[in-house]
């Protein structure tokens, strides 16, 4: 009952900023769309700005960029460089505990770094992939999916955001209380036995990042903040975590192939990065 009520405390302590950050998030995604921008979203700034915009702390822009994608609007190199900046929930996370504050400008700098290098690398090495000159309509994008039209200022701005905080605020209690009672009862035994060591948790965090759901950040990110994962297990998982972009592209059961392969290198990317970051902190003595 100690670690019930300590994980809810805990967890009631960090809404309110939750609540607050979605609320604000909800003010720039109704006030932005990335097909305004088509012809930087095509030029030799696009990957930057893909990287970029995929950092703001929630899946609509994955979402966006799937969709122009999709359509033709945007090249690989640059649906890339977003999807492995994306971060979904993960940084409201980390945010709101002291743990996981420490480990966002890392994070970020390195999410920066890997999108770039993907995103360019993949767009030269396909320099015949043509990109069609505007959208005919405005694309937007918004998290977890959902859309803003036909709705109440009070419903877009307050309701939503609310019921959003509330599911985040259950991953983490759920999250915090398993930690909790691992700390509990023989904490190092446990985690090495369910996690595999810094060379194999990449493996496993990045195959729980494709799932298309914000909860699956949440937990990645949770699950860091409680000291059960490596950093580069958490960044492997959340360079692989694309929110509901996939599952726009998914939608496209012409392109399966292309789809599959976009997200096999995605993972094997992840993996690639969260193997590389483990092996440098144990050399340094870091971990």
């Amino acid at each position: 009952m100690e670690i019930f009520l300590d994980s809810l405390l805990d967890t009631l302590k960090v809404f309110p900023l939750i609540l607050l950050i979605y609320i604000l998030i909800e003010f720039l995604e109704h006030r932005t769309s990335f097909s305004e921008n088509h012809k930087l979203l095509q030029g030799k700034m696009a990957p930057l700005l893909g990287t970029v915009t995929g950092i703001i702390p929630q899946c609509g822009f994955s979402v966006m960029a799937a969709k122009l994608y999709d359509r033709g609007f945007i090249r690989t190199g640059t649906l890339l460089a977003v999807f492995l900046a994306t971060s979904d929930e993960a940084l409201i996370v980390l945010i709101v505990d002291p743990v996981g504050a420490a480990a966002v400008a890392p994070l970020v700098a390195l999410k920066v770094v890997v999108g770039l290098a993907v995103g360019y690398a993949v767009n030269f090495l396909v320099r015949d992939e043509l990109a069609v000159p505007a959208p005919p309509e405005d694309i937007h994008g918004y998290s977890c999916g959902r859309e803003h039209e036909g709705k109440s200022k009070l419903k877009v701005y307050f309701v939503e955001p609310l019921l959003h905080s509330l599911k985040i605020a259950l991953y983490i209690f759920v999250v915090t209380l398993i930690f909790g009672y691992i700390l509990e009862y023989n904490r190092d035994a446990i985690l090495s036995s369910f996690v595999g060591g810094p060379y194999i948790e990449p493996f496993i965090t990045s195959a729980i990042g494709l799932i298309p759901n914000c909860a699956s950040s949440a937990v990645i990110s949770q699950a860091y903040c409680e000291g059960g994962i490596y950093f580069g297990s958490m960044a492997a998982g959340l360079c692989c975590n694309a929110g509901l972009g996939f599952v726009v592209l998914l939608k496209n059961t012409k392109k399966i192939k292309r789809n599959l392969l976009l997200m096999a290198a995605l993972y094997v990317v992840s993996v690639l990065v969260g193997v590389a970051v483990n092996a440098v902190c144990l050399a340094a003595g870091w971990i």
